[in-house]
């Protein structure tokens, strides 16, 4: 049976403008605080993508009431969740149903959900989550197809340290805090944009939560919290991705619904490497090429760092700079695959397993972590159909395509659009040449 894919013609700058949807990395954690409420949260600037359309069924599975009001306008109404079990087929496509662990906790004293996939970038544990659980005074039994957590008692606050500091696992301990008995301390906490957002969601609810610095948070737990009305922040992910695009192709991208302050280091990258960016409105930032590329060492991390999602649209970027640059990935340790195809299309990409950088987790592990980037290279389109990896993966490979020379085809698109939705009808007012078609 014919299945989607994208058909592009590259190897001409690309123009226009683009507006980014809400951050996916905010809005389906959101979708999940909305159930520790007692009354329903409304979400604006919902983005139409896939990851929140499996959410949705995730939610819908336990008794969420969820309508539209209109096509970013999402009501969620969790007072008939019914059962402590998460059953839904799909929702073990992305990382959700562990972060509705606590909710269910909360509400049932146990809770059942399928052992997590997501996209193959790493092996992306959850033993931190399991050990907030624990340390909260619930118990973890695990078996092959599922992760069950139990307590005979209402949860009680705690001191919690994470050993590594995961976004997820910083909101499965906000989770778990914000309603239990006494006062919770998280330790080496994330802090990204999307985390502060939910900081500001639960408080918005009747949370009582202290940001202080050194990544610690503090929580007063509470006896209830009520629904609420949140926006969605803009994504940074996908603005990154689009100024990318437009700095490797020489093009000129305006995009708009973005707070530049969420872009932190990634600007200075970008400047560093040779791009360019002008702010022409609060929320709009035009990318181009300033320039002649320059060849840059870069290392992701945790934020303020570079973040691990903007690697693969930069790695493309830095093929076209002239000289040697290196990427040292410290978040994920198998997030290089991608590159392989790159490579096929004319690219000069030599993975390490060494730390090219400061010394990493994954130092001696013998993870290829490490990338050496030989620019600058042409690139040119594969004459076989190229099956798309994962979600960042997927958008590095839409980019490549945009700087090749010929026709690429690329399959299983639906892994972009579980974060970027349709890019055919987003891009129509960017003069980049992609089709949807059927192969």
């Amino acid at each position: 049976m014919p299945t989607p894919a994208y058909r592009i013609t590259g190897g001409r700058p690309v123009k226009g403008e683009i507006t980014c949807y809400g951050a996916k990395n905010f809005t389906t954690k959101a979708m999940v605080a909305a159930c520790l409420g007692n009354s329903p949260t409304t979400l604006t600037n919902v983005p139409p993508i896939g990851d929140v359309d499996i959410t949705i069924g995730l939610l819908k599975s336990i008794g969420v009431k969820i309508t539209w009001e209109d096509e970013t306008t999402l009501h969620i109404d969790p007072r008939k969740i019914n059962t402590h079990a998460v059953t839904t087929p799909d929702s073990r496509s992305n990382r959700i149903p562990i972060l509705l662990m606590p909710a269910l906790l909360h509400r049932f004293g146990k809770a059942e959900i399928p052992r997590m996939d997501g996209c193959d970038i790493g092996e992306r544990k959850v033993d931190i989550h399991e050990a907030a659980v624990e340390a909260f005074g619930g118990t973890i039994e695990v078996d092959r197809e599922h992760l069950i957590a139990s307590t005979r008692k209402k949860l009680k606050g705690t001191h919690f340290a994470l050993s590594y500091p995961s976004v997820g696992a910083t909101e499965t301990c906000l989770f778990l805090s914000v309603l239990s008995r006494g006062t919770s301390v998280i330790s080496n906490a994330a802090i990204e944009p999307e985390i502060i957002a939910i900081v500001t969601m639960l408080r918005a609810m009747g949370a009582i939560i202290f940001v202080s610095p050194g990544r610690e948070i503090r929580v007063e737990g509470v006896e209830s919290l009520s629904g609420t009305t949140m926006h969605c922040l803009g994504d940074r992910i996908e603005a990154a991705s689009w100024a990318s695009l437009a700095c490797a192709v020489n093009g000129d991208v305006t995009v708009h619904g973005i707070l530049p302050d969420t872009l932190n280091n990634f600007l200075a990258y970008y400047r560093q490497v040779g791009g360019g960016f002008e702010l022409v409105g609060e929320q709009s930032i035009r990318f181009f090429r300033a320039g002649k590329l320059q060849p840059i060492m870069l290392e992701t991390d945790v934020y303020p760092g570079f973040a691990t999602d903007w690697q693969q649209p930069f790695a493309v970027l830095l093929t076209q700079a002239e000289g040697i640059s290196a990427i040292h990935e410290t978040v994920y340790e198998s997030r290089f695959g991608y590159t392989s195809v790159l490579n096929q299309m004319g690219a000069r990409i030599q993975l390490s397993k060494e730390c090219l950088g400061k010394p990493c987790r994954f130092q001696h592990q013998g993870h290829a972590h490490s990338a050496l980037i030989m620019g600058a290279t042409k690139l040119e389109a594969l004459d076989e159909p190229i099956e798309v990896p994962d979600l960042r993966g997927g958008l590095a490979y839409v980019i490549a395509a945009a700087l090749a020379k010929g026709k690429t085809t690329l399959t299983h698109i639906a892994r972009i659009e579980r974060g970027y939705g349709d890019i055919v009808a987003r891009l129509g007012d960017m003069s980049l040449d992609i089709t949807r078609i059927k192969v």
